[in-house]
């Protein structure tokens, strides 16, 4: 089964979203990655999952485990925990706080490979630690104002960023890559 999910993130106008297809036998743990990917970030923080109250995420300490009430996200399979029309978040980067909504627009049997894909998506993913959706506007004000003092220091930082641009040949390049490098760690992937 393939699980076609639209991934938002949270707070921010307009909306930055990307589509991917799943195989529903993903971990939440290779689910990150695919976002990861998808979306642009540099998997440089940690992250979690939430649905509804309860909470998954990689312990900090495999022999201490995971917290009181967190569940360890290596060992559910998306296809176990959602259904179509629910929605779910995905939360990256504790500091800046960047909120993912994430929609299951449909369960399709028969179709997909045993790949994620990227199908569509719009603007480019913020710039890591750029002060997450309360930062990303003024980051976005200064980049457009060369007579803000810390405009050539800005663009300098952002190396040609461009929030308008989206690249899905991009974003299944990053997805690859990303997948590849969880497949060389051993955490995930061994089917694909």
């Amino acid at each position: 089964m393939t699980i076609e999910l639209k991934v938002s993130l949270d707070d921010i106008e307009p909306e930055i979203w990307r589509r991917v297809a799943v195989p529903a036998a993903y971990t939440l743990t290779e689910l990150h990655a695919v976002i990861q990917g998808a979306m642009g970030w540099q998997d440089s923080h940690l992250h979690m999952f939430e649905f509804g109250d309860q909470r998954y995420e990689i312990p900090e300490d495999d022999e201490l485990g995971s917290e009181p009430g967190v569940l360890d996200e290596r060992a559910y399979k998306l296809g176990k925990l959602v259904s179509k029309g629910d929605t779910f978040h995905y939360v990256y980067d504790f500091g800046d706080d960047w909120r993912h909504t994430v929609l299951v627009e449909d369960l399709r049997t028969g179709e997909g490979g045993p790949s994620a894909i990227c199908l569509d998506g719009a603007r480019a993913c913020p710039p890591e630690d750029c002060g997450g959706p309360f930062g990303y506007p003024e980051f976005l004000n200064v980049l457009a104002d060369p007579k803000h003092p810390d405009h050539d220091d800005t663009v300098e930082w952002a190396r040609g960023f461009q929030p308008e641009a989206f690249s899905l040949s991009q974003a299944n390049s990053l997805i690859a890559a990303v997948c590849a490098i969880y497949r060389e760690r051993g955490l995930g992937f061994e089917g694909a």
